[in-house]
């Protein structure tokens, strides 16, 4: 958990979320799968303008209508609640109505018409309407799509399903011309690229239900995915700028995590344009400044991290490769006043560059790390001032009454042998130097890396962040990742999916070279990246030729 006296900005407590429903009424067009949508007001006080799937607040009538509802078996008070909205949402905005009269057949077009859809008062409300036309609610033909919470920056935030149901047979939709205008049957790519070329304006929200609802052909196969009860994605996004501009993500999405990190609160005050010439502070004790080596190899550059305070004094981690501007960089953001010098591994671009910043400093603060073991690379060569012991605990300490910094030292080879990360245990954050990356997995290259180590130390890590809390992972290179043991959860399952496709490869082709098995096993990675996947292939199959030495084949 990190420290609130940490925070760059000041805490705040973002608008409540108020209950709403949603519902995407589909059917099956000629040329595949339509959802109905509609036009917002331009004066409406929520996403004005945007095209929109109908819906809005929940109210007690809603709640109070349970009786008069159909239900699944599977579906809960709550659900049922959302279905009810939904529905009356759908009736009051496009005169749709999900209902059945007393025999269970569909409600008749002359009962819908006698029914009025004004919310204005004195009018009768819609579940009242439903029990004096003999009419239950359809509730039981609405299942949930997904889960949205609008996002912590803005003023106005729901709390809002996006539900789902067929279309009723014989229904037309009719906007109601005050909220809600121009009702459209459009297929979700079609949509998605009238958006894209600034015709057909969408929200957030919206444009990612429409990325996941353009995966099924048929209304069936939408109904089918949702029949377990749960919602298929659930997402509260994050805001930060991006050339300037607002730009949002969702949990699985890049950027998340550092947004998560700096501006835990909803501000959207972050830039998550990439920096050379500047330090980005992630935290009042943490920030970044990363070196002008972008590449394949190392994304937008490798991330030099400067932990601590001028009270303390500052730990440079992976000063990066000798590059002379930006190490002159490192030594003007810490005053020159730099205590401890860290390299995580012995790669070109994380150690070449200690010693240079080692002598700009006055000080002449030691260079920390692992020896580079005989199988390393020349160019990765790296003798520290003095080797890390695992668990070692590296403190930066100032006045009496001033936090402090400990870095706890972590083993982990695998990636290089003498890879090592660290924890910072005040703040339950992870320096994951190039075990863990934000947007790539890491290159495995044998005889320095090992498979076996590398998924054995992810473990170690993942152990480490549940004893320390740890919530933030700071790569190396990438933006810093949220949800540290689920991300490291999710790159060891990639990691053991991608052995079982080797092993595949291997079984399809037994007398079979690495050459062979590369375009089976990495199939779904571009042929141009297959030179770098090579050296994790190799990996792998070193592992596998180990495991069936001891017998514990895969």
């Amino acid at each position: 958990m990190v420290r609130s006296t940490q925070l760059i900005h000041p805490q705040r407590e973002p608008a409540p979320l108020r209950p709403a429903a949603t519902i995407l009424l589909l059917r099956d067009g000629a040329e595949g799968l339509e959802v109905l949508m509609t036009r917002r007001s331009d004066t409406a006080s929520f996403a004005p303008g945007a095209y929109v799937f109908p819906g809005g607040g929940i109210d007690a009538s809603d709640a109070a209508a349970h009786a008069l509802a159909d239900r699944r078996p599977t579906q809960g008070d709550t659900q049922l609640t959302q279905a009810i909205a939904a529905i009356r949402e759908s009736f009051e905005e496009l005169g749709v109505l999900l209902a059945r009269d007393a025999e269970g057949a569909p409600v008749s077009p002359d009962a819908l018409a006698a029914m009025d859809r004004s919310t204005a008062d004195g009018t009768v409300p819609f579940a009242a309407q439903c029990a004096a036309s003999g009419l239950r609610i359809a509730a039981d033909q609405v299942f949930t799509f997904a889960h949205w919470m609008t996002d912590r920056d803005l003023p106005r935030r729901f709390d809002v399903p996006f539900l789902v149901a067929r279309m009723p047979e014989g229904q037309q939709p009719v906007a109601d011309e005050t909220e809600q205008f121009e009702p459209v049957w459009v297929r979700p790519a079609i949509a998605l690229e009238r958006h894209k070329a600034g015709g057909f304006f969408l929200i957030f929200p919206t444009v990612r239900t429409l990325e996941r609802l353009a995966a099924y052909a048929t209304v069936d196969a939408v109904l089918q995915a949702c029949a377990q009860e749960l919602p298929l994605f659930t997402s509260c996004p994050r805001a930060g700028l991006l050339g300037g501009e607002e730009a949002r993500y969702m949990e699985h999405e890049t950027a998340f995590g550092e947004l998560a990190l700096v501006c835990p609160d909803g501000q959207m005050l972050h830039s998550l344009d990439w920096q050379i010439g500047t330090p980005v502070a992630l935290l009042k004790n943490v920030r970044r400044l990363t070196a002008p080596n972008p590449g394949v190899m190392t994304g937008p550059g490798t991330n030099s991290y400067i932990v601590g305070d001028a009270a303390t004094g500052y730990l440079v981690i992976d000063p990066g490769p000798n590059d002379p501007a930006h190490i002159e960089r490192l030594w003007q953001a810490t005053g020159g006043d730099v205590r401890l010098i860290v390299c995580t591994h012995s790669h070109a671009d994380h150690s070449p560059g200690a010693a240079p910043l080692q002598a700009l400093c006055a000080t002449q603060p030691p260079i920390l790390g692992l020896a580079s073991k005989p199988t390393s690379r020349p160019a990765a060569r790296f003798t520290p001032d003095r080797e890390l012991a695992d668990g070692e605990r590296l403190v930066l300490r100032g006045a009496a009454d001033a936090p402090t910094h400990t870095l706890r030292v972590i083993h982990t080879p695998g990636h290089a042998a003498n890879h090592l990360c660290l924890m910072l245990e005040e703040d339950g954050l992870l320096f994951s130097g190039d075990h863990i990356l934000n947007g790539s997995t890491t290159v495995v290259d044998p005889p320095d890396g090992n498979m076996s180590a590398y998924l054995d130390s992810l473990d170690r890590l993942d152990a480490a962040c549940a004893e320390a809390g740890a919530d933030f992972i700071l790569p190396a290179h990438g933006y810093v990742l949220g949800t540290a043991r689920t991300s490291i959860a999710y790159l060891k399952q990639h990691r053991l999916k991608r052995e079982a496709r080797v092993v595949a490869a291997m079984r399809e082709r037994p007398d079979g070279t690495l050459e062979d098995w590369l375009p089976i096993a990495y199939a779904d990675v571009p042929e141009r990246m297959w030179p770098v996947a090579a050296r994790s292939l190799t990996a792998h199959v070193e592992r596998l030729r180990e495991l069936a030495a001891t017998g514990d084949a895969v």
